[in-house]
């Protein structure tokens, strides 16, 4: 019994979303475009394993920042992955949560692509930290905070050389860093906190904070709110995003978040 198709589908100019392939017994909806599409504007297209190794090699300055800091090259795949599936998608989530209650002048003025694009990359130089110091049980010393701090600049340079905008590669670089410049790594004076950047800083510490980590015990909403709103009190973040980001966890009827 064969496929019938109704005459009246080819008339006119309406053509059918709907294509028989080639040496294959499936039909095609349709869904092709747009799945390419997807891989195509998606930030997931620069965390295969494969491709993130090529431009760790392919850049010489990965490797200098390592040897500079006493540190042998090794990719950490656990690593990628646990941040992908983990902290990197609840930082997302956050910025578009902070996003959306931000008064609406201001989210006109949102980067949203850049954004969502910097908040899934924006900690992918942490493949590079030494696994001993990722996850040590404890406060880190001197040398091994030093160490840790590299990982903003080592996804810049992971990432330097696709094709990602500028914009993006500057949130990623820059995620540690606040209106007051007091973060990392080292900017120069020309450097502005921007809405974006504000935004991401935001959303990757309050993700941080109540987050179980290997070396303390996840914070409430509440407890991490009131440790976010010191650096707002200090001048390094707007309380305009605060507020946004207040509104977001209040919105989501958190426990023990009786008033933000």
């Amino acid at each position: 019994m064969g496929i019938e198709f109704n005459p009246a589908l080819n008339s006119c100019d309406f053509k059918p979303n709907i294509q028989i392939l080639p040496r294959r017994n499936s039909i095609n909806f349709g869904q092709q475009l747009e799945n390419d599409r997807f891989e195509c504007n998606s930030p997931a297209r620069f965390t295969n394993e494969k491709l993130i190794s090529k431009l760790i090699y392919s850049n010489p300055k990965v490797k200098q920042i390592l040897d500079d800091s006493g540190v042998a090259l090794e990719i950490n795949t656990q690593e990628l992955n646990r941040l992908l599936n983990t902290h990197c998608k609840d930082v997302q989530n956050i910025a578009k949560g902070i996003t959306e209650n931000l008064p609406f002048s201001l989210q006109t003025k949102v980067d949203k692509k850049a954004l969502n694009d910097a908040a899934y990359l924006h900690d992918i130089g942490k493949i590079l930290i030494p696994p001993e110091i990722l996850y040590k049980n404890g406060r880190l010393d001197e040398q091994e905070t030093k160490i840790m701090h590299k990982h903003s600049e080592l996804g810049y340079e992971i990432l330097k050389n696709t094709n990602l905008d500028k914009k993006t590669l500057n949130l990623i670089r820059n995620h540690h860093q606040n209106a007051k410049k007091s973060g990392y790594p080292f900017v120069n004076n020309d450097f502005r906190a921007d809405l974006d950047l504000q935004i991401l800083t935001m959303a990757d510490k309050y993700s941080a904070l109540t987050e179980k980590r290997p070396y303390k015990e996840a914070y409430s909403p509440q407890q991490a709110l009131t440790i976010i709103y010191a650096d707002v009190k200090d001048g390094k973040l707007h309380p305009f995003v605060f507020k946004a980001l207040a509104g977001y966890v209040k919105g989501l009827g958190t426990e023990e978040l009786q008033s933000a």
